[in-house]
């Protein structure tokens, strides 16, 4: 038997007009303005990454991204691995290595590679085509979300990511008007597909890590990407990368470049699920588009780049486009068999019966089950 069960929640319109400070107010709270503050600190450590991979690529003729990899993966295994083997119960390192050891052996790859294939791919294509072909991450994670998640958006959402995008090619075109498509060789094509292929790497591998810290535990990812990460990494050094590592001229400013390289991405490795378990992937890497702005910033003082009034609107446009996707929450259907129509509106009144007077109604929840009981009604929660 299938029934359908609509529950309807009587709503009086709102008639009163609110004064500009009290919509800005209900837009801006508290915890929106911490939500975006956490995406800055972790744009900011990618854009120490890129200064620091920057100096060691240009100064020090150190072209070594595995290596570099290889030192972060160590560090999670030496910190967050090592806590796992300590630990009693279910939590154990052996527990967790028995029950699902190949699925973390899989995202591990997938994040080794999303990493080496988009920092290989500085070396064919230009800046602008890496800035604007990484994009690619946020639709791949808006699908992956969907499908695999059950995660579902409202029109805010699709408004917030538009902007952003917006904002991303308003960089790119200042990066063009200012001769930021000169220097690029002839395999450019190749570049771009390396570029691609990472993005849809990272597209995954924040899917997974969205799902693991919401579910499971921060430490037991960080965990288990430190152990398969510095094993396959390493592999991947021996193979790939340990006649570059002979070629380096070691010094001390050498060594220190990659202590602090080792440091920012261990840094952006531990807080980047702290920020994803309070928001999503969507939102993170929305929030990771001003971290090249960020760059192009500090380079005007370092590298001397040239500066376009387009880097500014660009920034504003990409701030204002989180603002809206953060302004309004997502929903998580935990049952398919559950589907909720919602209004842009977060804060729901509890449901009450509807008046005897007659009053403008609104509909605002229906929920609709494929199951033989009337009275069963499957949770819906906000992400």
């Amino acid at each position: 038997m299938i029934s359908f069960v609509s529950t309807v929640q009587g709503v009086p319109r709102d008639t009163g007009t609110a004064s500009l400070y009290q919509r800005i107010r209900k837009v801006l709270t508290r915890d929106l303005l911490v939500t975006l503050a956490l995406g800055q600190v972790l744009s900011l450590l990618i854009c120490a990454l890129g200064l620091t991979s920057k100096y060691l690529a240009n100064d020090f003729h150190a072209n070594t991204p595995v290596f570099q990899s290889f030192l972060n993966y160590i560090l999670l295994f030496l910190v967050y691995t090592t806590t796992l083997a300590v630990k009693q119960g279910e939590g154990n390192l052996l527990a967790i290595l028995m029950q699902r050891w190949w699925k973390y052996m899989i995202l591990g790859v997938i994040d080794i590679e999303a990493n080496y294939l988009v920092l290989r791919a500085y070396q064919y294509t230009t800046l602008s085509s890496v800035q604007l072909l990484d994009c690619f991450v946020i639709p791949v994670v808006l699908l992956l979300s969907w499908f695999f998640l059950l995660v579902r958006y409202k029109t805010v959402h699709f408004v917030g990511t538009g902007l952003c995008l917006l904002g991303i090619g308003c960089m790119v075109g200042a990066d063009i008007l200012l001769g930021g498509q000169q220097g690029f060789g002839e395999q450019k094509l190749f570049g771009n597909l390396l570029v691609l292929g990472g993005a849809m790497l990272y597209g995954i591998s924040n899917v997974c890590e969205e799902f693991i810290v919401k579910n499971l535990s921060r430490v037991e990812f960080l965990g288990m990407l430190g152990l398969f990460g510095s094993f396959f990494s390493g592999i991947q050094l021996a193979i790939m990368e340990h006649k570059e590592l002979l070629r380096v001229s070691w010094n001390w400013q050498i060594g220190l470049l990659y202590v602090g390289f080792s440091a920012f991405m261990f840094g952006l490795y531990s807080f980047m699920p702290v920020v994803m378990k309070r928001t999503s992937a969507t939102s993170v890497n929305l929030s990771l588009l001003t971290a090249d702005l960020y760059s192009l910033f500090c380079g005007l003082f370092l590298f001397h780049y040239k500066f376009s009034g387009l880097y500014l609107l660009s920034f504003f446009i990409i701030i204002l486009g989180l603002v809206f996707y953060s302004s309004s929450s997502t929903y998580v259907v935990q049952d398919p068999r559950v589907y909720k129509q919602f209004r842009n509106k977060d804060n729901q009144t509890p449901y009450e019966p509807p008046p005897l007077c007659p009053r403008v109604l609104e509909p605002t929840v229906i929920y609709t089950t494929l199951s033989p009981e009337q009275g069963d009604e499957f949770p819906v929660k906000v992400a």
